[in-house]
């Protein structure tokens, strides 16, 4: 039985529903709706309420570039450098951070003139004296030159060496950024970053004719160096105790000292690199480095003439758990790559160890024409795979019987000991214990006896 709708009921239902409904449109309507907040113009400023706007200075409007760096309010700004010659004989203190300091390329340079060791261009924080652990964040340099030497031309330095420090210093500077530099004839370094911890990026700047090193990293972490030059330093690049440096596609040719140089530091890659003629050696490992790889590289023709040379290429003093892959080492004199006592664990594969042969005959003649390979002292855990050695001076690998587990295997030899008219293994390792060399294809040198001359008839 279906029970009828009683139309009083509905009737209070449909009118109650009609009161609440009426009221609540009403509420709503009496109550002003709020206006959307509109987007604060300048986010620092609206983070410290009492912080000026960033700003744009125009350097060419104030007495001297310190005056113009001074301007630059704590929420940062451009700083835009005319072109001109601008000679210092105090360093320029830039102390604020979200600043970007541009010139007008080569044409704006900063000339330091000072003879007590000072640099260019400083830039740290403001309290760094009273607070060692104040920093500065994201600051940017480009597009100038740093000259050191007032007197030199080009290529050429004054003589005696100029007196002057570092071109910048930057201290305690996260995420700074040098890109478009010139910095050249310092009497220090060309750019030292002490402790810019965090992202530190130098970029297609050019690095010349420094005493010290080119780019001095002290403490950085995650470093980005790419596409930059570096000419006749001393050092290149010089990375102490830091974490994940990623150097690639750089140009180091001529330099008095190493190429790059890599102490206490690990989790890095250098890959793509060209490095050229270094009185030292090309790449250095030293104190506690681990998980390096160095890669894809050319290093060419170093001459390995500093007293701690082992190589010309790569020493491997203090190093483990490194890779040394798809490299060319070409003339590179005394050995291509050296691994000492103190570095284990390492893998070496891919890599082409050769002179300047060019398929009849050599480019080269005599010394400067000397190729070498691989020299391993009191070391373990070798692996040794898949490498070309051709048209070498000495061994393709030579090792003492200090040296473990070592495994030399799959590569090819072809025509090593150029420059010995005996008969010698192309590759020794010494009687190392626990150590197999196998499956290597080799290509002995054929040995020509010069013939004696007929001994002249007694009368």
């Amino acid at each position: 039985m279906r029970c009828s709708p009683n139309p009083i009921a509905s009737s209070l239902l449909a009118l109650t529903l009609a009161c609440v409904l009426s009221s609540g449109i009403w509420a709503v309507a009496a109550a002003p709706a709020k206006p959307p907040k509109a987007p604060a113009e300048n986010p620092t400023k609206a983070e410290k309420p009492d912080m000026p706007p960033a700003a744009r200075i125009d350097a060419s409007k104030y007495p001297n570039l310190q005056a113009a760096f001074d301007a630059v309010p704590e929420s940062g700004g451009l700083v835009k450098l005319p072109p001109g010659d601008f000679k210092l004989t105090a360093p320029l203190v830039l102390s604020r951070g979200n600043t970007r300091v541009e010139g007008a390329g080569a044409a704006t340079r900063l000339i330091n003139c000072n003879e007590q060791g000072q640099p260019a261009l400083i830039v740290r924080p403001p309290d760094l004296d009273k607070n060692p652990r104040a920093s500065l964040w994201r600051v940017q340099l480009a597009d100038f030159r740093i000259q050191g030497d007032p007197n030199a031309v080009d290529a050429r330095s004054s003589k005696p060496a100029p007196k002057s420090g570092d071109g910048l210093l930057a201290q305690r500077v996260n995420e700074i950024y040098l890109h478009g530099l010139s910095v050249d004839h310092n009497g220090g370094n060309g750019v030292t970053l002490d402790h810019c911890t965090e992202d530190p990026r130098v970029a297609d700047s050019i690095f010349t004719y420094n005493a010290q090193t080119g780019l001095n990293v002290l403490g950085g972490h995650d470093i980005v160096v790419s596409a930059n030059h570096f000419e006749e330093n001393c050092d290149a690049l010089r990375c102490i105790d830091s974490y994940n440096l990623c150097m690639n596609g750089n140009n180091l040719d001529d330099h008095l000292g190493n190429g790059v140089v890599i102490e206490n530091t690990y989790g890095s890659v250098l890959s793509g690199n060209m490095i050229e003629e270094c009185d030292g050696t090309a790449v250095v490992l030293d104190r506690d480095c681990y998980g390096i790889t160095i890669s894809a590289n050319v290093l060419a023709d170093n001459f390995a003439k500093l007293p701690d040379s082992r190589a010309g290429g790569v020493d491997l003093r203090d190093a483990w758990g490194c890779t040394v892959s798809a490299n060319t080492f070409t003339i590179d004199v005394l050995q291509g790559l050296a691994v000492g006592p103190a570095s284990g664990r390492i893998t070496v594969t891919g890599n082409n160890f050769s002179d300047s042969y060019v398929g009849e005959t050599t480019r080269r003649e005599g010394t400067p024409n000397l190729a070498t390979g691989i020299l391993l002292q009191e070391t373990s855990d070798i692996v040794i795979s898949g490498n070309l050695f051709s048209g070498l001076d000495r061994h393709a690998v030579k090792a003492d019987a200090a040296c473990r587990r070592l495994s030399v295997t799959g590569n090819i030899v072809m025509e090593v000991h150029r420059g010995s008219d005996e008969k010698l293994p192309p590759i020794d390792l010494g009687g190392a214990p626990e150590s197999v060399c196998e499956q290597n294809v080799v290509k002995e040198r054929e040995i020509v006896k010069k013939k004696q001359a007929p001994k002249a008839k007694t009368p």
